[in-house]
């Protein structure tokens, strides 16, 4: 195994069994989502095979300091960076390598050469991101449950607007090139909120302290449902893509057997390779099956009555529930449910709670499938050796 698929596996697990909850933003999917966007960069920049495993591995340990403390992470990151390498016995110029980029990731340090700009660049790529307001929002949550500093919506426009348009660059020549335009587009739609601000707060006295508090309140829900569900939704195209590649691989596999190697078993001199060939075959076929089934839609599909509808049993949100009804009761039903928050909010819930089994599923199939051609693999190639060597 790699050390980078090594380093993937440690963080993933280190993040699952010891990061708090109330990290919204930095957690596994930012670290996952800052490691591909370094790998987009260095796929159109000049940088050898030894320094993008440096870069890569750096990114993957940059925010584990979080674990610890949100206080000087950096440094937190790059002791536990230290003692996974150490265990894997790299040299120390390999981790001081590592280190300087990882400490290179503090928000107003100066990259000195070009993998530093990489790291620099990958960590703030989601100012470029067309999902950016979701993920400010999942910061601005985590910042407000770990007491950093509660913000009206008009200070954290007017904070990410200053953030983007004054405090930020870019720094390598991909990114200048395709993520700064993008940027811009973001920088306008800060602009376009913090116009809307003002025009409301013109047009509208101020409301009581206590319905203040009420919207906040629901603001933080709101926030918290989306995030949430936009985090799912992350991990279930990572899962359709690891699903897609080990499809795409076994299929070379069969293609390739199937067309060079079948053929030529059928003379008694290669009698000997039936058996490595038939096993060959088979682990790819079982792995294709299991990444289907992982990727296989499974909508499940309720009946109900119009006094469920009416005690409010049914979840209208969920397409599987509603596609026979009427549209008349639907429209109806729907009518009833946007007047009541707290419905609202239960058929969310009940959204999460059902979308979450359905990654349960998929991961564990995932998990199952990664086995079987892991170990089809090897038991082929142990096969093919112990049929050459018999002979």
């Amino acid at each position: 195994m790699s050390i980078l698929q090594k380093a993937k596996n440690y963080v993933e697990i280190l993040f699952k069994d010891k990061l708090s909850s109330v990290y919204f933003y930095h957690n596994f999917i930012h670290t996952a989502y800052t490691v591909n966007k370094a790998e987009e960069i260095m796929k159109n920049t000049p940088v050898s095979e030894e320094d993008q495993e440096k870069v890569l591995v750096a990114l993957w340990f940059h925010d584990t300091g979080y674990i610890e403390c949100a206080l000087n992470h950096e440094e937190r990151s790059v002791g536990v960076m230290k003692a996974f390498l150490q265990q894997e016995n790299y040299p120390e110029n390999y981790i001081a390598d590592i280190e300087k980029l990882i400490l290179a990731t503090k928000i107003n340090y100066e990259p000195q050469n070009l993998l530093e700009k990489i790291v620099k660049d990958a960590d703030f790529s989601h100012f470029a991101g067309h999902d950016y307001n979701d993920i400010s929002d999942a910061l601005r949550k985590e910042w407000e449950l770990t007491n950093v500093k509660c913000f009206s919506n008009e200070e954290w426009n007017a904070g990410n607007l200053d953030m983007l348009k004054n405090k930020h660059t870019f720094y390598t020549e991909y990114a200048k090139e395709n993520w700064e335009p993008l940027k811009k587009k973001n920088i306008k739609k800060i602009e376009k909120k913090l116009e809307k601000e003002e025009e409301k707060k013109e047009e509208k006295k101020e409301n009581s302290e206590g319905k203040k508090d009420k919207e906040k309140s629901d603001r933080s829900v709101d926030t918290l449902f989306r995030v949430t569900l936009n985090n799912h939704t992350r991990l279930s195209d990572i899962a359709d893509s690891k699903a897609n590649i080990l499809l795409s691989v076994n299929a070379v596999i069969i293609s390739v057997c199937l067309s060079v190697l079948v053929p030529k078993l059928d003379t008694p001199k290669n009698a000997h390779l039936i058996l490595p060939s038939f096993i060959l075959l088979l682990s790819s076929v079982l792995t294709i099956v299991f990444a289907i089934l992982s990727t296989k839609p499974n909508v499940t599909k309720t009946t109900f009555t119009a006094n469920d509808i009416v005690n409010r049993k049914v979840n209208l949100l969920f397409f599987g529930n509603f596609h026979q009804m009427l549209f008349d009761d639907y429209h109806n039903a729907m009518k009833d449910l946007i007047k009541d928050r707290d419905y609202i909010y239960d058929s969310m819930v009940k959204d999460l709670y059902y979308l979450g089994k359905v990654l349960d599923r998929k991961y564990k199939l995932l998990s199952i499938t990664y086995k079987v051609f892991m170990a089809g693999i090897i038991i082929s190639v142990l096969s093919f050796g112990f049929a050459f060597l018999s002979l």
